[in-house]
């Protein structure tokens, strides 16, 4: 395979780099901060990787896909550094660009040079990311989550840095109060944003984790999912309470359906009355229950 080439560059970018890069790049590294914003070729073994990276997996796949793209046709826009000790830059974005770069061999990469604190550092790599990366969804409300925390931002001003509505945020947000298991599930692409706004919306924990469960199994469509929500969400009709404590009207329930080879059905009306339903399946079987009734009564156990 032919060697990559060393200054493997977009052809706007060697156009602009032509005559100034190695000049920029040799005053930087002399700590000319007049440069800072310029663009350079910054030698790879001199970045450092981002220690504010929201991104947790990046696919093997799509950056050797990457890579292949960068032998043909160079690096089509540059990463963004800061300058760190004389010789030294920290990666601020374009985490993706540079392991695709050093995939392809590159000895150099293009970047834009700035100054930032950490704070500074870690807003503009998730800003960053948020907007350009295909992060998954968990990892998209992780980023919003840190840059309401580290940051010290509110929903609004998050909303006004990332342009997106309030209405987006608070969405991404509520994702991190899923279980463990669903999260995971959608890191993985396993279940779709819409199937987990609506687990979202399911307050019982056991009867969420069900129809997760469900999802996985029967592939479940969103729509599906939202029905089974809403569901869940009806209140349960409460049963009387001495229909469903005393011990007593159970067993009487269920001694006469066994003495008299029928279904017996006890209700218990609001007031305190009630009545029982016995079931016949035929005539013959009607005229059998009423001389059973009608002959000895006092067999029938209460």
């Amino acid at each position: 395979m032919a060697n990559p080439k060393k200054n493997a560059l977009g052809r706007g970018l060697s156009a602009l780099l032509e005559n100034s890069e190695t000049d920029i790049t040799a005053r930087v590294a002399q700590g000319d901060h007049a440069v800072l914003g310029s663009i350079a070729n910054i030698p790879v073994d001199k970045i450092e990787a981002n220690p504010f990276q929201p991104r947790t997996r990046f696919d093997s796949a799509a950056l050797d896909e990457l890579a292949e793209s960068i032998r043909t046709h160079g690096v089509i826009q540059p990463v963004t550094v800061r300058k760190m000790g004389n010789d030294t830059f920290q990666l601020i974005s374009g985490e993706r660009r540079f392991r695709a770069s050093q995939l392809a061999g590159l000895e150099q990469v293009p970047a834009y040079i700035r100054v930032a604190n950490d704070q500074a550092m870690l807003e503009m790599a998730l800003v960053e990311n948020i907007q350009r990366e295909d992060l998954n969804p968990i990892e998209v409300a992780i980023s919003y989550k840190r840059l309401i925390d580290e940051c010290d931002l509110t929903h609004e001003g998050l909303s006004e840095k990332v342009s997106k509505s309030r209405s987006n945020i608070t969405n991404f947000l509520r994702l991190l109060k899923l279980p463990p298991e669903i999260q995971m599930a959608l890191q993985k692409g396993n279940i779709s944003m819409g199937h987990a706004r609506a687990l979202i919306n399911i307050d019982d924990h056991e009867k969420q984790m069900e129809i997760f469960e469900r999802i996985i199994d029967e592939v479940l469509s969103v729509r599906d999912v939202e029905n089974l929500a809403r569901q869940a969400k009806k209140p349960k009709t409460p049963k009387n309470k001495a229909e469903e404590t005393n011990q007593y009207y159970k067993d009487v329930k269920y001694n006469m359906s066994q003495q008299l080879g029928a279904k017996v059905d006890l209700k218990f009306l609001p007031k305190g009355n009630g009545k029982i339903t016995i079931e016949f399946t035929n005539e013959y079987d009607l005229n059998r229950l009423i001389q059973l009734l009608q002959s000895s009564p006092q067999k029938i156990a209460y």
